[in-house]
């Protein structure tokens, strides 16, 4: 990629990190993702596909191969950090902010696109899947309730995450599991409300909260095989509204992760009963209650090993690194066709640059790998095979 390009998907990068869209309004992403498509050249574009969600085809004849590129799009309720202030292409929009790298996923695709329009060595066809709503809200399900694979069918598909602490530009290709399943959860504790100074007329669920949010470390802790793998994390609490007054309720949200699904529902198993036994033991009432998640993301080997090739050809890869308990939309595409979801490095992630982090921030020396991968990828794909 040349330089001047490169210099280009910066500043679109830049542009989408001052203008985030939190999850399920991802509107004015989608608008700047077509007007940049259009300004490439490509023709073939389709909007609003599960929500702000855009699928844009590349099509030469030749060949009926077809391969999937997907790129998220989405930023996350998170307040920037202050001392990004001096940044030129800081959030704009208060408390939303590009806090994972979708900004720099985003601008990646429409950088392969560009390269894949230049090159006239391939035939097939080429879908590139703007994904909205990757950020637990259910945007990859949402897309393909809307016939992504039926209206815009594809042999494979391939995805990416930059990955702070891995060296700036490496590939990680895993064989197997990449990231974890998870399902976000919530235990909500009714008790009754009253006069702080009067404890015994009242059933006190912030004491039984605190309870609760030390049984339910004990879940991985103590019920799991030390040999598995899994995460509880609780993440907010509410309840109350006056110092004075014993609270009528609690809610506790989390996460839970797991790689095998025996694990998680020992884990949902776990969490009903700390909500059983806090109801009997504080005499309130306690529910625990799990949403829908995702499932474990896991490559296929073919496309695996295809990926891997891939990057070679592009830059330095690794096929050592474990799975990570983080979850990722992309695995609901790979249970409808086969595919492979890699990191690429993100460089050192001190200083608070890790994912979901206020001081985070996309490493745009990042861009004309991503792109580059992304292009190659598709390229061999759709080359015929021996």
């Amino acid at each position: 990629m040349d330089s001047v390009f490169a210099e280009t998907l910066t500043r679109w990068r830049r542009h989408l990190h001052a203008n985030p869209g939190l999850t399920l309004n991802e509107g004015g992403t989608a608008a700047f993702v077509v007007e940049k498509l259009r300004e490439l050249g490509v023709t073939d574009i389709d909007e609003g596909i599960g929500g702000h969600g855009v699928v844009a085809t590349l099509h030469r004849p030749g060949s009926n191969r077809s391969v999937g590129l997907r790129g998220d799009m989405d930023a996350l309720p998170i307040e920037e950090a202050a001392e990004a202030k001096d940044l030129p292409w800081r959030s704009t929009v208060p408390g939303v902010m590009h806090a994972c790298g979708h900004d720099g996923h985003t601008t990646a695709l429409l950088g392969a696109a560009a390269e894949l329009l230049r090159d006239e060595s391939w035939t097939g066809t080429v879908r590139l899947v703007f994904q909205p709503a990757e950020e637990g809200g259910g945007g990859a399900q949402a897309m393909i309730r809307d016939g992504l694979f039926s209206r815009f069918p594809m042999d494979r598909i391939f995805g990416w995450h930059n990955w702070p602490g891995l060296a700036t530009g490496t590939v990680a290709v895993h064989d197997g599991a990449v990231m974890a399943a998870g399902n976000r959860f919530q235990i909500a504790i009714e008790g009754h409300a009253g006069h702080a100074a009067l404890p015994h007329l009242a059933r006190d669920p912030i004491v039984a909260a605190g309870h609760a949010i030390v049984a339910c470390q004990a879940i991985v802790a103590r019920a799991l095989d030390p040999m598995d793998t899994g995460v509880v994390s609780l993440t907010t609490i509410h309840g109350g509204e006056a110092q004075n007054q014993i609270a009528a309720r609690v809610l506790i949200q989390g996460s839970m992760r797991y790689i095998r699904e025996e694990v998680g529902q020992q884990i949902r198993d776990g969490l009903k009963r700390v909500a059983e036994g806090i109801s009997a033991t504080f005499g309130v009432q306690a529910e625990a209650s799990i949403q829908g998640g995702v499932p474990v993301t896991v490559n296929h080997k073919a496309e695996a090993d295809m990926a891997a090739a891939a990057a070679g050809a592009v830059t330095a890869v690794r096929r050592d690194m474990a799975p990570a308990m983080t979850g990722e939309d992309f695995s609901h595409f790979m249970h409808h066709v086969p595919g492979a979801f890699v990191w690429i490095g993100n460089g050192p992630a001190d200083g608070g640059r890790e994912l979901h982090n206020p001081h985070y921030d996309f490493n745009d020396e990042v861009l004309p790998v991503a792109s580059g991968f992304l292009a190659e990828t598709a390229r061999r794909a759709l080359a015929k095979e021996d």
